[in-house]
């Protein structure tokens, strides 16, 4: 199966707003390199797309929380993510802190 180079995905919740907003669409690649505290990403957990910010990442291994604390199901719930949880790569809009 051929990657995609881009890939569009639609906010469902509010557990990264104000930056991301229920509704809103985002654009993220599947083809990146580096990954840093920061930047926003789409992860797979439980064969479920969620969409967080990286908080630290150490060993290959990530912990992702969302921008809402109060609304977010997190690394602080489900703990460190491998780096090959990660989906994508969110670019659009620019989302970082």
């Amino acid at each position: 199966m051929a990657l995609k180079p881009l890939i569009f995905r639609r906010v469902r919740s509010g557990s990264m707003a104000p930056k991301l907003r229920p509704g809103q669409w985002i654009v993220a690649t599947p083809l990146f390199r580096k990954l840093r505290p920061g930047q926003v990403v789409i992860v797979e957990r439980d064969h479920k797309e969620l969409i967080k910010r990286i908080e630290r990442i150490q060993d290959d291994r990530l912990f992702v929380i969302g921008d809402n604390l109060q609304l977010s199901t997190d690394s602080r719930q489900f703990g460190w993510l491998n780096r090959e949880d990660v989906v994508a790569k969110v670019f659009r809009p620019n989302l970082a802190k």
